[in-house]
């Protein structure tokens, strides 16, 4: 599963979905590139069923019907519409994690990386709606997956600002509660921006957000 490519010109090109050979149990996963495809083509069929729907009102016919698959190419990859959902939030998940990677630099600074991979999930989120409902309905129908998604990325977030320390760019007394204040402040600003309304460009919701990180944990000199 490659994530991104650097270009001729330094830049990164836009992620490839991943396969989505994580998302399934040990046993199921495909062995061949054709079943790949296909595991791809079932999860982005659950994700707009699940998305459309819910998860209630939604079928596993209805989701093998979007995908153009047979309902016994199903049951290859999934025991039941309760694993594939769990396997649609990992999925997302690393859709998520993926395309905030695809926009780091090695030279970008701390609050510059934070700034990028705001800009990639508003992008993300602006491209996948269906995400908040998901995740949201995750909550009750899967906790442990809802859990998971959202300590996962405070994790990843909380790395990156302990390195930025390490390095000297943030104050020492990092905690923990500043990686889920940024998540935290990223979910809603993605719901506000990329949701209900798209019209402010990513690039200024994402400024508005790093001055609040420059203003707050950035080190300053004595």
């Amino acid at each position: 599963m490659s994530t991104s490519r650097a270009s001729p010109s330094g830049t990164k090109a836009q992620p490839e979905a991943p396969a989505g050979a994580g998302a399934v149990r040990e046993g199921k996963q495909p062995r061949t590139e054709r079943g790949r495809k296909t595991l791809r083509k079932l999860l982005d069929a659950a994700a707009l069923e699940f998305g459309e729907k819910g998860f209630h009102e939604s079928s596993i016919t209805g989701i093998t019907a979007r995908a153009g698959t047979a309902l016994g190419t199903f049951y290859t990859y999934f025991d039941s519409k309760n694993e594939i959902f769990r396997a649609l939030v990992k999925d997302l998940s690393d859709h998520v994690r993926i395309h905030a990677a695809a926009r780091q630099n090695a030279s970008n600074t701390a609050v510059e990386t934070e700034q990028m991979a705001l800009m990639a999930f508003l992008r993300f989120a602006r491209e996948h709606k269906e995400i908040y409902r998901i995740i949201d309905e995750a909550e009750f129908v899967d906790p442990v997956s809802y859990r998971s998604h959202y300590e996962s990325t405070a994790q990843r977030i909380f790395e990156r600002l302990k390195r930025a320390r390490d390095n000297g760019e943030f104050q020492d007394d990092l905690h923990e509660a500043h990686a889920w204040a940024i998540m935290g402040m990223n979910v809603f600003l993605g719901l506000r921006y990329s949701i209900w309304s798209d019209t402010e460009s990513d690039e200024e919701v994402a400024a508005v957000a790093r001055s609040l990180l420059e203003r707050g944990i950035l080190r300053r000199d004595p």
